[in-house]
């Protein structure tokens, strides 16, 4: 029996993504170090900006830090 070859297509298709977003590539080099392409400062924001945190969503000052984060 032959082994199935693998569909090349799957690797090149690359995942949808916000359009904040676009370019952004991430890479482990040997040393296990994550690289990316954005400044880690500025995928925080977009994370902050665009991502609800679990965690502090209950919290009554929730809006408050939100609104703080937002203006910075």
């Amino acid at each position: 029996m032959m082994p199935k070859k693998k569909d090349d297509k799957k690797k090149d298709k690359k995942p949808s993504v916000n359009p904040k977003l676009e370019g952004f590539d991430v890479k482990i080099n040997s040393f296990g170090e994550i690289q990316t392409s954005f400044d880690i400062d500025k995928i925080n924001q977009f994370l902050n900006k665009e991502v609800e945190d679990k965690k502090l969503k209950d919290r009554d000052d929730f809006k408050d830090i939100k609104k703080k984060d937002e203006e910075e």
